[in-house]
């Protein structure tokens, strides 16, 4: 087992401010010590300060941003009525954070330049839908092996499913086939590689939840 070492998880603090991006797709960069680093790419931003929460008028303070074009004729009238109070065009993804270190202007952007290489941030993202899965790719049972003594349809069987009389059915949470996947993922403590603010871009460390194109959200 390897010596472990506090400096390499991130302290934990309470603020948290974030930005919501788009998961673009994956690459490899090679880090200072030649190693090779697989990365997600992410457009973050810009994000439209679309309404600032305050104690006085709502009774918590938060910061609601807004990410990705949408037409029009896509709006409900309510939303576009909300967007046009910030000066901000149709959005698809409007997503609130709590605890920003400042509460931002309304109608300001959000951009890349609010986290820095190095830095620790969680990703949030809808996870790919897999659609009805066995128990075998589900929660990865192993089966029977080859060991089905003549049997030919047990191979990616889940096997008992418990009692018989009593209690005469089958307990809530027993792990079965079903649907997988398509579900709100989190993947904590990602290290940002770069971030182009040029290009309104970051390069994370590892993985992010979702397909290519999908929304995620960057917590700090």
């Amino acid at each position: 087992m390897s010596e472990f070492r506090s400096d390499r998880w991130p302290k934990q603090t309470e603020t948290m401010s974030g930005i919501i991006g788009k998961k673009i797709g994956m690459t490899s960069v090679f880090g200072a010590d030649g190693k090779y680093i697989p990365c997600t790419i992410v457009q973050a931003g810009p994000c439209v300060v679309t309404q600032v929460k305050t104690k006085d008028t709502d009774g918590y303070e938060a910061v609601q941003l807004s990410f990705g074009e949408r037409k029009e004729k896509h709006t409900s009238s309510a939303m576009a009525g909300h967007f046009k109070k910030s000066g901000a065009s149709p959005k698809r993804k409007v997503v609130e954070f709590r605890h920003f270190p400042e509460l931002p202007a309304l109608g300001s952007e959000i951009k890349v330049d609010l986290f820095a290489e190095g830095d620790f941030v969680d990703v949030i993202g809808t996870s790919k839908g897999k659609g009805f899965q066995g128990v075998v790719r589900r929660h990865h049972f192993s089966g029977v092996g080859m060991q089905t003594h003549g049997q030919h349809n047990r191979l990616r069987a889940p096997g008992s499913l418990g009692a018989s009389s009593d209690p005469s059915r089958v307990m809530k949470g027993m792990r079965m086939g079903g649907q997988m996947g398509a579900r709100r993922a989190k993947i904590q403590n990602l290290q940002i590689v770069k971030v182009m603010p040029e290009q309104n871009v970051l390069i994370i460390k590892g993985a992010v939840p979702g397909h290519n194109g999908s929304y995620v959200i960057v917590e700090k």
